[in-house]
């Protein structure tokens, strides 16, 4: 495997534990999911699992997430799908544990510290992820599926996309909050701002 793969590699795992641990943080930081925690704390919530099984219930939905695209888009399904999917659950219920350890606990203050970070964290590891071009995580994966056929730009498919899946979380049981509004109008942009950072300098 020659230094370019392993750097891909590399970058591609950084962007997953940033990911999970971001979604952890907004979860638990309790001011509401981002759009795609969301839809996995519903998906925990109808299942009657517990807040520990957050990581578990993404799992579930990832896998069945692959599935579609495999059908829908086979070019998104690449090895860098699966080097995403199987560390997510560890990955979030581990930054679930660090966010409980950290000093501010459910202050306001703290629970905005956490949730700014989550968001931070996030949009980083997905543009981190893109960038590395191994395959995209199973949300971006469908985002870019449903891009591809209606032939619009990544950030407005995405706005839309992360609207339906507030409805659907939140129907299912998923934690709403002010955080998961604000993730919803900024995710697309500054995921695509950061991911064009990226690519300039890797």
């Amino acid at each position: 495997m020659n230094n370019r793969k392993i750097g891909k590699l590399i970058l591609a795992l950084a962007g997953i534990i940033l990911v999970g641990t971001g979604v952890a943080f907004n979860a638990a930081a309790a001011l509401g999911n981002d759009p795609v925690g969301i839809v996995y704390d519903g998906i925990r919530n109808a299942a009657h699992l517990s807040a520990q099984q957050l990581g578990m219930a993404s799992n579930l939905v990832n896998l069945v997430l692959v599935c579609v695209i495999f059908f829908l888009g086979r070019r998104y399904v690449n090895i860098g799908t699966f080097i995403y999917i199987l560390p997510y659950g560890a990955v979030v219920d581990l930054g679930s544990r660090l966010y409980s350890r950290l000093p501010f606990g459910q202050s306001l203050t703290g629970q905005i510290i956490g949730a700014s970070t989550g968001c931070l964290l996030l949009y980083t590891g997905v543009a981190m992820f893109i960038t590395a071009d191994i395959g995209l995580d199973p949300f971006t994966g469908l985002v870019m599926v449903i891009r591809d056929k209606a032939g619009r730009e990544y950030r407005t498919i995405k706005i839309c996309f992360d609207a339906g899946c507030i409805v659907l979380g939140t129907l299912l049981g998923g934690k709403l909050g002010v955080i998961t509004i604000i993730t919803a109008l900024t995710a697309g942009p500054m995921i695509q701002f950061l991911a064009k950072q990226l690519q300039k300098v890797t």
